[in-house]
Protein backbone atom coordinates (compact mmCIF):
# COMPACT_ATOMS: atom_id res chain seq x y z
CA UNK A 1 0.00 0.00 0.00
CA UNK A 2 2.67 2.56 0.93
CA UNK A 3 4.44 1.69 -2.46
CA UNK A 4 0.69 2.60 -4.43
CA UNK A 5 0.26 5.86 -2.37
CA UNK A 6 4.37 6.97 -2.94
CA UNK A 7 3.65 6.37 -6.98
CA UNK A 8 0.31 7.92 -7.20
CA UNK A 9 2.12 10.55 -5.38
CA UNK A 10 4.76 10.71 -8.46
CA UNK A 11 2.35 10.17 -10.74
CA UNK A 12 0.07 13.26 -9.68
CA UNK A 13 1.81 15.91 -10.28
CA UNK A 14 3.11 14.58 -13.76
CA UNK A 15 -0.42 14.24 -14.84
CA UNK A 16 -1.48 17.84 -13.28
CA UNK A 17 1.54 19.50 -15.63
CA UNK A 18 0.10 17.85 -18.87
CA UNK A 19 -3.13 18.84 -18.10
CA UNK A 20 -2.03 22.43 -18.01
CA UNK A 21 0.37 22.18 -20.96
CA UNK A 22 -2.60 20.53 -22.48
CA UNK A 23 -5.01 23.64 -21.95
CA UNK A 24 -2.54 26.22 -22.42
CA UNK A 25 -1.73 24.68 -25.90
CA UNK A 26 -5.86 24.36 -26.44
CA UNK A 27 -6.41 27.99 -25.58
CA UNK A 28 -3.71 29.41 -26.86
CA UNK A 29 -4.34 28.16 -30.75
CA UNK A 30 -7.47 27.85 -32.72
CA UNK A 31 -8.28 24.32 -33.10
CA UNK A 32 -8.10 22.69 -36.72
CA UNK A 33 -11.70 23.28 -37.75
CA UNK A 34 -10.86 27.23 -37.22
CA UNK A 35 -7.12 27.08 -39.82
CA UNK A 36 -9.11 25.45 -42.07
CA UNK A 37 -8.29 27.24 -44.79
CA UNK A 38 -11.98 27.73 -45.55
CA UNK A 39 -13.22 28.23 -41.75
CA UNK A 40 -14.69 31.61 -42.59
CA UNK A 41 -16.35 31.34 -45.69
CA UNK A 42 -18.32 27.73 -44.33
CA UNK A 43 -19.88 30.23 -41.47
CA UNK A 44 -20.11 33.36 -43.08
CA UNK A 45 -21.30 32.01 -46.96
CA UNK A 46 -23.73 34.93 -47.71
CA UNK A 47 -22.85 38.63 -47.59
CA UNK A 48 -25.01 41.81 -48.48
CA UNK A 49 -23.41 45.51 -48.45
CA UNK A 50 -23.84 49.07 -49.74
CA UNK A 51 -21.55 51.33 -51.26
CA UNK A 52 -21.27 55.37 -51.63
CA UNK A 53 -19.08 56.31 -54.92
CA UNK A 54 -17.28 59.11 -56.17
CA UNK A 55 -16.64 59.64 -59.11
CA UNK A 56 -14.14 61.31 -61.10
CA UNK A 57 -14.72 60.77 -64.99
CA UNK A 58 -12.30 61.46 -67.46
CA UNK A 59 -12.75 64.28 -70.11
CA UNK A 60 -13.31 62.98 -73.11
CA UNK A 61 -12.73 64.62 -77.13
CA UNK A 62 -14.30 64.32 -80.17
CA UNK A 63 -14.28 66.65 -83.85
CA UNK A 64 -11.26 68.89 -82.06
CA UNK A 65 -14.01 69.93 -79.22
CA UNK A 66 -12.54 69.05 -75.65
CA UNK A 67 -15.25 67.73 -72.57
CA UNK A 68 -13.64 67.94 -69.18
CA UNK A 69 -15.15 65.49 -67.08
CA UNK A 70 -16.75 66.03 -63.81
CA UNK A 71 -16.73 64.54 -60.33
CA UNK A 72 -20.17 62.88 -59.21
CA UNK A 73 -21.32 60.69 -56.06
CA UNK A 74 -23.40 57.49 -56.86
CA UNK A 75 -24.10 53.90 -54.87
CA UNK A 76 -23.96 50.62 -55.05
CA UNK A 77 -25.67 47.85 -53.60
CA UNK A 78 -23.97 44.53 -53.81
CA UNK A 79 -25.32 40.88 -52.56
CA UNK A 80 -22.61 37.94 -52.54
CA UNK A 81 -21.38 34.66 -52.13
CA UNK A 82 -18.07 33.07 -50.66
CA UNK A 83 -16.84 30.03 -52.51
CA UNK A 84 -13.74 29.70 -50.34
CA UNK A 85 -12.14 31.90 -47.93
CA UNK A 86 -10.07 33.60 -50.52
CA UNK A 87 -12.74 33.73 -53.68
CA UNK A 88 -15.69 35.29 -54.13
CA UNK A 89 -18.42 36.58 -56.37
CA UNK A 90 -20.88 39.00 -56.10
CA UNK A 91 -24.10 40.63 -57.70
CA UNK A 92 -23.33 44.66 -57.99
CA UNK A 93 -25.97 47.31 -58.69
CA UNK A 94 -24.45 50.62 -59.35
CA UNK A 95 -26.25 53.74 -59.88
CA UNK A 96 -24.47 56.87 -60.49
CA UNK A 97 -24.36 59.79 -63.16
CA UNK A 98 -21.50 60.37 -65.56
CA UNK A 99 -21.12 64.04 -66.09
CA UNK A 100 -19.03 66.58 -68.18
CA UNK A 101 -19.19 70.18 -69.24
CA UNK A 102 -22.16 70.19 -71.39
CA UNK A 103 -24.00 66.77 -70.96
CA UNK A 104 -24.58 64.07 -69.00
CA UNK A 105 -25.43 60.54 -68.35
CA UNK A 106 -27.56 58.52 -66.34
CA UNK A 107 -26.93 55.63 -66.10
CA UNK A 108 -28.14 52.19 -64.42
CA UNK A 109 -25.18 48.84 -64.32
CA UNK A 110 -25.67 45.41 -63.09
CA UNK A 111 -21.97 44.16 -62.66
CA UNK A 112 -21.06 40.33 -61.63
CA UNK A 113 -17.89 40.90 -59.70
CA UNK A 114 -15.15 37.99 -59.20
CA UNK A 115 -13.15 38.82 -55.87
CA UNK A 116 -10.16 37.43 -54.42
CA UNK A 117 -9.58 37.84 -51.03
CA UNK A 118 -5.51 38.07 -48.99
CA UNK A 119 -7.13 36.58 -45.56
CA UNK A 120 -4.29 34.90 -44.33
CA UNK A 121 -5.87 34.81 -40.89
CA UNK A 122 -7.01 31.23 -41.53
CA UNK A 123 -3.97 29.75 -43.18
CA UNK A 124 -1.45 30.88 -41.22
CA UNK A 125 -1.32 30.81 -37.54
CA UNK A 126 0.53 33.95 -37.13
CA UNK A 127 -2.24 35.94 -38.78
CA UNK A 128 -5.04 33.94 -36.71
CA UNK A 129 -6.54 37.66 -35.34
CA UNK A 130 -6.46 39.38 -38.88
CA UNK A 131 -8.31 42.53 -39.21
CA UNK A 132 -7.54 44.16 -42.34
CA UNK A 133 -8.11 41.79 -45.56
CA UNK A 134 -7.12 43.18 -48.72
CA UNK A 135 -8.66 42.24 -52.29
CA UNK A 136 -8.57 42.50 -55.37
CA UNK A 137 -11.35 41.85 -58.63
CA UNK A 138 -12.74 42.24 -61.87
CA UNK A 139 -16.24 42.77 -63.25
CA UNK A 140 -18.59 42.60 -66.16
CA UNK A 141 -22.18 43.95 -67.16
CA UNK A 142 -24.22 45.54 -68.86
CA UNK A 143 -25.14 49.68 -68.29
CA UNK A 144 -28.61 51.11 -69.21
CA UNK A 145 -28.40 54.74 -70.01
CA UNK A 146 -30.53 57.86 -70.49
CA UNK A 147 -28.82 61.08 -71.95
CA UNK A 148 -29.25 64.26 -70.25
CA UNK A 149 -28.51 67.19 -72.39
CA UNK A 150 -28.12 64.81 -75.48
CA UNK A 151 -29.69 61.99 -76.76
CA UNK A 152 -28.04 58.42 -76.95
CA UNK A 153 -28.93 55.84 -79.62
CA UNK A 154 -27.62 52.81 -77.74
CA UNK A 155 -29.36 52.91 -74.35
CA UNK A 156 -28.15 49.32 -73.50
CA UNK A 157 -23.89 48.98 -73.51
CA UNK A 158 -21.34 46.56 -72.11
CA UNK A 159 -19.14 47.68 -69.11
CA UNK A 160 -16.21 46.32 -67.60
CA UNK A 161 -14.87 47.12 -63.81
CA UNK A 162 -11.45 46.17 -61.88
CA UNK A 163 -11.40 46.69 -58.27
CA UNK A 164 -8.92 46.99 -55.62
CA UNK A 165 -9.64 47.91 -51.73
CA UNK A 166 -9.71 46.17 -48.24
CA UNK A 167 -12.01 45.41 -45.64
CA UNK A 168 -11.63 46.35 -42.31
CA UNK A 169 -13.35 43.17 -40.43
CA UNK A 170 -15.42 45.01 -37.27
CA UNK A 171 -16.45 41.40 -35.98
CA UNK A 172 -17.91 38.68 -37.42
CA UNK A 173 -20.78 39.89 -39.10
CA UNK A 174 -19.60 42.91 -40.27
CA UNK A 175 -16.63 44.86 -42.23
CA UNK A 176 -15.62 48.40 -43.14
CA UNK A 177 -15.30 48.64 -47.07
CA UNK A 178 -12.98 50.96 -48.67
CA UNK A 179 -11.41 50.72 -52.37
CA UNK A 180 -10.94 51.99 -55.90
CA UNK A 181 -12.72 50.94 -58.48
CA UNK A 182 -12.30 51.85 -62.47
CA UNK A 183 -15.26 51.92 -64.51
CA UNK A 184 -14.94 51.60 -68.31
CA UNK A 185 -18.26 51.66 -70.71
CA UNK A 186 -18.76 50.70 -74.01
CA UNK A 187 -20.58 53.10 -76.32
CA UNK A 188 -23.88 54.94 -75.96
CA UNK A 189 -23.56 56.81 -79.18
CA UNK A 190 -24.09 60.33 -77.17
CA UNK A 191 -25.28 62.65 -79.93
CA UNK A 192 -23.27 65.71 -78.85
CA UNK A 193 -19.88 62.78 -78.75
CA UNK A 194 -20.22 59.73 -80.68
CA UNK A 195 -17.07 58.08 -80.00
CA UNK A 196 -17.72 58.79 -76.20
CA UNK A 197 -16.67 55.66 -73.47
CA UNK A 198 -17.55 56.97 -70.26
CA UNK A 199 -14.78 56.38 -68.30
CA UNK A 200 -14.25 57.12 -64.38
CA UNK A 201 -12.08 56.76 -61.42
CA UNK A 202 -14.19 55.69 -58.29
CA UNK A 203 -13.30 55.68 -54.58
CA UNK A 204 -15.93 53.75 -52.77
CA UNK A 205 -16.85 53.37 -49.06
CA UNK A 206 -19.67 50.95 -47.23
CA UNK A 207 -20.77 47.91 -45.43
CA UNK A 208 -20.40 44.42 -45.77
CA UNK A 209 -22.78 42.58 -43.59
CA UNK A 210 -22.18 38.79 -43.10
CA UNK A 211 -24.33 35.97 -42.66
Amino acid sequence: MKKLLICLLCVLPMHAGATVLYRVQKNGMPNDSVVNNDAFASRHRFYVGGMYDLSFWDKETGDGITFDGKTSSGFDVVAGFRIYDTFRVEADYMNTRAKWDEFALKTNTVFVNALVDARLDNVYRFFYKQKLVPYVGAGVGMTWVDGDGTDVKNDTVASMAALAGFAVELGEHVALDLGYRYVYMFKPRAEILPDLHPRAHQLRAGIRINF
